[in-house]
Formats: structure tokens, sequence, C-alpha cells
């Protein structure tokens, strides 16, 4: 006979117990009150059992005490009770366990102040619910649920009612469902009156409004689905609406994101204008782990200014090709393919009504890099690349291509090193390379760009070099180094000059067919480090300076390619009378890698590089080692003279370094160049000093100072350390790397390369609904840059700006920022934007405002900034006016 324990403990399983030793699970005959079982000891019962109303343990707990009553057929569970079944886990202040009716019922108990407390939580899974109360059966598994809070992704979701009809699909009424973080009074919500909710992949609902701060808004739909995956989903995107001057009212930014599969998806845009312009946007992104990653995006516009008929009728089209892949390094050690291509119309990012970076158009070039390389190992190692490279003036709109560049090099040998141990010596350390470079280049314009005339002018060629080179020590103290270079190059087209004495002209006659050039030339150099210290008192706020001194003389000669050069004769009518003039040219002039060096040179080069730095004592008591800093770095002199010159023997001067005036990270970069030589009435050099022309010893030529500087309130906190600024967008596609030619905002109002929100996150001390922030955030990017010229006794500042970005928070909810910058030689304000960011709690509001120049525009944008309904916003947008 098996009976009951005669106790209950606060915790632990329904169980049965033989003389304590022996467990059985309950079954199906056995009553959650205590019912007694009977079983015959001899012989096995055969009637078939009753399907089993428990299939798992049951396992619970209670704080405070658990009664089983078996008049009512039920156990009481109180004080943070719990139970556990198969998946499903509730916990409440109170849970009864009813074995008449199968069911399970938790309610929340009132504490000592009379509290409602220990609200039910049920958790099934990975989904939880939080409601008042919980009924649930166990033979059916269905529950009914009162003022039920549950959350799903991003939404948060509060019923009045909720009908569990499995673990998969929940009806509720007056529900309640937000992304704001404050579940009990957000800010914004959603009401209907019945959905049907399928956790973790949709919500349905029927009519449902707009409720913002308990206020009911027109904006309402007859029925509503949002899904709520995790995994990414295809559905349309909500375009803006607005207007323009020249173009009407508009539609921007509607279309579709296609989710084609874990590895690739695809974003469609379109833009539309009453006036009949109309622009496309087509960007996708593709990874594969391990492997590689990278986008694609394509933008065109078809753009109409006025009207047609009108005298001021224009139309253009713009196009933009940016590709950028990346390969995994882990993907083959051996080769590697890479893409970042930037193209299109040169006008693009000046002419653009929807480019959203309007930093973009002080970019003056485009850029495209395609490579292909393979390393095959060996001794000696071969590495093999091929590349397509693109470069585009915007200005002058001349493009420059190689399609393709195929280059292959051998790794330097050795032929005299030794087997074993190091190499020493000037013969041990003799190396030679081999390297291969063929180049197949176009020079073309924007309107010719891919069309049949511009693969006409194709200019392609090979070129070989050999390097040889050695160094070693003399006298323990001097390094030296000699090179020598071997070059041949291979071009298939060339020219031939002639003058046409009848058209008095120089007839240039193109020779197709293969012709070749060999060059060489010699060089040395020797150079040293001398160290100078000075030691002083070991209290004295200076302990020691150290100036560290590496001169260098270098030699190198170059002999004249004269065999390459031809003449033709040149007859020139002055008074009646022709006078013969011969010109010499090359043939290869014009050819790929232009023409040899025609003038035999010979020169030494002088240099002397200076760094100076002392030990401070360190401010920090506790530290055991003085402070290095920096007072001058890499400060050189360099010049060169010529040997083979008949005058002006002597180069200009070179000067150049560097001031850090805040270690690691203000540095005042110095450049200038002085000439001992004169200047006739003319502004020409001449072949006289300077001091033996009535002046000073130098001429004073040329000058450059700048420096650049970004600094926050965190410098100052010693318990922050400062982010680097990572690239931004502008840097990408040419220009600066950080934000001094202002921050593009994307479609959801965000600036441009925020990884994080730019205000405080909930749970951080700022985040407080404060007036006011004490500790007010700001950071600050400077630029300065001042040029001087006289080398022509102009005297003047060519170019003298500074330029400056930050941002401010005023508030923990209010971010001002701007860019711009003042012409000081001018006098004018450069490209100037100014930007406005208010965090609403579930919404952003943002303001991006180009006050003047051809660029004034602005940009308004507030929204949900859940990306789940990213779609619920306003936005509204001046473009800037047509350049004409």
């Amino acid at each position: 006979m098996y009976s009951l324990a005669q106790e209950i403990k606060p915790s632990g399983n329904i169980i049965l117990e033989k003389d304590r030793d022996s467990v059985v699970t309950v079954s199906d005959s056995l009553s959650i009150a205590g019912q007694i079982i009977q079983q015959d000891t001899i012989k096995t019962d055969t009637v078939k059992k009753a399907p089993a109303l428990l299939t798992d343990i049951v396992n619970y707990s209670a704080e405070d005490y658990m009664r089983l009553s078996v008049k009512e057929n039920r156990m009481y569970l109180y004080d943070n009770a719990q139970i556990t079944y198969d998946d499903m886990v509730i916990t409440a202040g109170m849970i009864i366990l009813d074995n008449e009716k199968k069911e399970i019922y938790a309610y929340g108990i009132p504490d000592s102040t009379g509290t409602y407390s220990q609200l039910p939580v049920f958790t099934q899974a990975q989904n939880t619910v939080k409601p008042d109360s919980i009924r649930f059966n166990f033979d059916t598994e269905k529950a009914l649920i009162y003022n039920t809070r549950t959350e799903e992704g991003a939404f948060k979701v509060r019923g009045e009612i909720t009908k569990r009809e499995n673990d998969s699909v929940y009806f509720m009424k007056n529900v309640k469902f937000t992304t704001s973080t404050n579940e009990e009074n957000p800010d914004y919500y959603f009401y209907a009156r019945r959905i049907k909710f399928v956790p973790n992949k949709k919500i349905v609902t029927g009519l449902v409004n707009m409720y913002i701060a308990d206020v009911p808004t027109p904006l309402g739909l007859p029925f509503a689905y949002f899904p709520l995956t995790d995994e990414q989903t295809s559905g349309f995107i909500l375009p803006s609406f607005g207007n323009s001057n020249n173009r009407g009212y508009f539609l921007q930014n509607g279309g579709y994101y296609f989710a084609i599969s874990d590895y690739v998806d695809l974003l469609a845009l379109g833009d539309y204008y009453t006036n009949g312009s109309y622009g496309l946007r087509l960007q996708s992104s593709y990874a594969k782990r391990y492997s590689f990653r990278g986008n694609l995006n394509f933008r065109y516009e078809n753009l109409l200014d006025s009207e047609r008929g009108f005298p001021d009728f224009a139309q253009r089209t713009n196009y933009n090709i940016q590709w950028s892949h990346s390969q995994d390094s882990k993907a083959n050690p051996n080769s590697r393919f890479s893409a970042s291509v930037n193209l299109g119309s040169s006008d693009y990012y000046r002419e653009s009504v929807n480019q959203a970076n309007t930093g973009n158009f002080l970019n003056n070039s485009l850029n495209s890099t395609v490579s292909y390389s393979k390393t095959f190992p060996g001794e000696p190692q071969v590495n093999f690349s091929a590349t397509a490279t693109h470069s585009q003036n915007t200005n002058t709109k001349v493009i420059n291509m190689t399609l393709p560049t195929v280059q292959t090099s051998v790794s330097r040998i050795y032929p005299f090193a030794p087997k074993l141990g190091a190499k020493k010596g000037l013969i041990e350390n003799i190396n030679f390379q081999y390297n291969f470079r063929g180049e197949n280049r176009f020079v073309t314009t924007d309107s010719l760009f891919f069309k049949p005339e511009m693969f006409k002018d194709a200019n392609f060629g090979a070129q070989h070099t050999i390097p040889v080179s050695t160094n070693f020590k003399l006298f323990k103290f001097l390094s030296v180094s000699a090179n020598a270079n071997y070059e041949e190059n291979w071009v298939f087209k060339t020219y031939e000059k002639t003058y046409d004495q009848n058209l008095r002209r120089e007839v240039i006659d193109t020779v197709s067919g293969f012709d070749s050039y060999r060059t060489y030339g010699f060089s040395t150099g020797i150079g040293t480090t001398i160290y100078g210290k000075v030691n002083f008192k070991k209290d004295s706020k200076i302990q020691a300076l150290r100036h560290v001194i590496r001169p260098n003389i270098s030699y190198n000669i170059n002999p004249g390619f004269d065999q390459y050069y031809d003449q033709y004769t040149i007859f020139d009518e002055q008074d009646q009378t022709l006078t013969e003039r011969v010109v010499d040219y090359s043939r290869f002039q014009g050819s790929l890698y232009g023409a040899p060096g025609r003038q035999f040179s010979s020169s030494i080069g002088l240099s002397i590089n200076n760094t100076l730095e002392a030990k401070v004592r360190d401010k920090d008591s506790t530290a055991t080692e003085p402070k290095k800093i920096t007072l001058l770095n890499n400060f050189s002199m360099s010049t060169a003279y010529n040997l083979a010159g008949d005058s002006l023997k002597l180069s200009p001067i070179a000067l150049r370094g560097s001031i850090p005036v805040i270690q690691n990270k203000l540095d005042i970069n110095l450049a200038a160049n002085l000439d001992l030589y004169a200047l006739d009435n003319n502004n020409r050099r001449i072949d006289k000093l300077n001091i033996n022309n009535g002046g000073s010893l130098f001429r004073f030529t040329s000058a450059n100072v700048s420096f650049g500087y970004s600094f926050a309130s965190t410098d100052f906190d010693k318990d922050t350390k400062n982010k680097d600024k990572q690239e931004n967008d502008t840097f990408r596609n040419g220009g600066r790397p950080d934000d001094l030619f202002g921050k593009g905002t994307d479609l959801d109002g965000r600036f441009y390369d925020e990884e994080e929100d730019v205000f405080a996150k909930d749970g951080d001390e700022s985040s407080n609904n404060t007036w006011y922030n004490y500790d007010i955030p700001w950071n600050l990017t400077l630029a300065y840059t001042m040029t001087y010229s006289n080398r022509t006794r102009e005297s003047e500042i060519t170019s003298h700006s500074i330029m400056f970005s930050g941002d401010v928070e005023l508030s923990p909810k209010w971010v001002v920022g701007g860019s711009s910058g003042f012409d000081i030689k001018d006098g004018g304000f450069t490209y100037t934007q100014l930007r406005f960011q208010r965090d609403l709690d579930s919404w952003r509001m943002s303001f991006n405002w180009v006050p003047f120049s051809e660029r004034s525009s602005w940009y308004f944008f507030i929204g949900i900034k859940s990306s789940i309904l990213s779609d619920i916003k306003y936005d509204k947008r001046r473009e800037p006016d047509r350049r004409l």
C-alpha cells in the first residue's frame, strides 16, 4: 500500500512515498488532493487507464505556507508561490490548484501597507506575461488573463482581457501597445478594441487609433498588421511628402524592401515630382560569414526645372554608383578581392535633390578601386595583382581610368646571404627584386564615359623594374645604403613630330606598334643618429632634455638618354628673312610612361632631422618615473646641390616640423622654403646670391601653418576617455574624416555615423527628468590653415581659413550643433550647417538647416524611434535652389 507523505514541506514535487525510500511520479489516478491509490501486490491490473491529467512533474514552492484541502480538492500556495509544469512557469503571491476543474488560479496579494503586490508572471518558452490575475486549465491548456502586460520585440502590449488559445495564439480585448519605455504612462500608444496576437510573429488588429499623451488623434486605420519577427521581412516603405518651388509637389523615398535571403537584401526607393521629375535608388547589402560582405548603391535622377515651353525649362540626368566589397581575412590567406567604387555624373552631388549628406558636394573628386591579389608562397615568393582604378575631377570633369593594371613582383633575393645566421657586410646584404607592371589607361571626360570614343584613345604598355640594393655599417656608427635601378618600358603607341612649312605649324603623327626604351640610375646615402642629453636636478620641474639628430648625405646620378631624342627644323620668317630653329623631341613624349630624361644629372642631397624631448616631474605624486614629453617633433632641413649644373646649383632649403602643444591632441605643423638666390627685375631666379644682391642671406619664398584639434567635455573628466571618431560617409566618398563639412541625415532623421543615440539612455543618471544638466556635454573640432607665398616678390597670404564643428547638449534631451568656417583672407563664412535634435522619449525630432550659400536648405523630421514603426513620421524639406 502506498500513501501520501504525512507532512507537506514548503517546496518540492507532488510525489508518492513508500517507507520514504521509493519515489513515484503522480499518475493519472492520483488526485492532487491526496486520494489513496490501492494496488494488488500479486496480480497486475489489465484495465485500460484513463488519459493522464498531468504529463510531467509539477514542481511547486511557497515561502509562507502550502495547504492541501481534501474537501475542496485544492492546494493553496501563499507568498512568492511558484508552479513549474513542463515549459510553463507561474509565479504569484497566491496560487490555487483546483483538481476538480483541472485549473490553476494566480493572484497578487496585499502587502503590509495594503498595496497589491506580487502580481502573477506567466512564462512559457520565451514568452512572458505579467497580468493582474490568471486562470489556466491543465487539460485544454487555455487561459484567461486579466490586465495582461507583455513585451514582444519592440512592442509593449497591455490588454484588459486576454484569452490564450494555445502557446502560439492569444486573443485580446481593449488593448494598448506602444514602443515607449514608460509602460504605465506611455507618451503615445495605439488602442485597439480587439487584436489577435501571435508571439514572435505578428499583431493583427481591427479598428485601431493612435493616442498621444492619452489624447486620441485622427490617425486611425480600419485594420492593421504589425510584424514581430526578429528576422528581416519584406514590406512597403512609406514616402515623405513635400513641395519644391521648381518641381511642384513630390513624394520622396517611397518604395519596397525585399528580404531576399539571409545573405542578401534589396531596397528600392523612388521619388516623383508633379512637373515630371523622378528619381530611383537601389541599395543592396550582402554578407556571408567568414567569407565576404559588401553593399551596392545605385542612384538615378531625371530632373526637370520649370515647365516645358517656358524659356527657363531645363532637363538633365544624374547618376551615381557606389560599391563596397571586403573579404574576410579567414576566407583565403593567399588571395584577396576588394572593391571601393564611387563613380557617376560629376554634377550628381551638386544637383541631386535627394542627397542626404550635403557635405559630399564639397568634394572635388570621385575615386574607385577594384582589385584582386594572390600570393604564391615559396622561396622566392611571387605576388600577383590585377586592379581597375578610376579618378574623376568633378570640377574639370576629366576622368582617368586604368582598366586594368596588372602587377607581378618577386620578393627580395639575397644571392650571397649565408644559409645560417644573420647577413653582415656589403656583399651578404646585396639583394634584388623583379617587378612587372602592365597598364591600359584611358583619359576621357564625363560626357564620353564608357562611350566608344573613350576606348579609341586607350594607351597601354608595360614596365619592367629590377632594383638592386645593399646596406652595411661603416666605422660602427655610420649606416650606408646603395641602390641601383634598371627599368625597361614597353609602349605600343609613339608620336612622330614634323613641321609643315606651308601650314606653319607642328604636325604630330601617331605611330602604332611596339617600341621600347631602357633607363638606369644609381644612388647612395650615409647617415647616423646622434644623441645629446642634459640632466638637471631631481627636484627641478624639468629633469632632463634629450636632443636626437639624424643627419643624412645622399648622392644620385642619372645619365642622359639622348639616343631616344630626334630633331625637326622650323623656319621662322622675320623681316622677309627665313631663319632656322632646331627643336628636339622624343617620340615617347605623350606615351604611357613619358619620355626618358635627356639631361645628365648628378646631385648631392643634404638633410638633418631633429627631435627635442624633455623629462618633467609628473604631477601625480604616486608616479615613480618622470613623464616624457616632446618639445619639437621631426624638425627637418633639406636641400640639394647640383653637380652637373652650370648655375643655380643649390636648391631652396625646405624646413618641415611640428610643435606638440597638447600631447597626443594638438600639433602645430610648420613648413617653409628659403632660397639663397636672388631675383632679377622680371622676378626670375638668377645665379647670384641674394645677400650679394643687396638682400638678406635667405629669401623667404613660402610658408604654411596648420593644425587640427578635437576636444570635448570628457577630456576634463579623469574617469572618462574620449572615443575615437569614426570615419563618416563624406570621408568614404573622398572628403574629410571629421564632420567639418557638416553631417548628413538619414531617412529616419538620425544624423549619419551615430552608432548610438546622442541622448542619454534609460538608467543613466543623465536620463532623469531634470530641467538642467549641470555637466553639459560638448565637443568641438577645429582646423586651421594659413599659406604665405613670396616666390616672385608678391608677399601675400594666399589662403587663410579656420573651420569648426561641434555639438552641445543643452539639456538631457536637447542637442544643438553646427559646422562652419571663416575665410580670414577674403572675409566670408564657408559652408555652414546648423543642427538641432530633441529626444521625445519614444520619438525623435531633428532639424538640419543650411542658412545661406547656394546650398541653402532645411530638413525637418519627427518620427518614432523604433525601427518597426519607422514609417510613422512627418518630414518636410526645402531643397537647395538649382545651380545655373
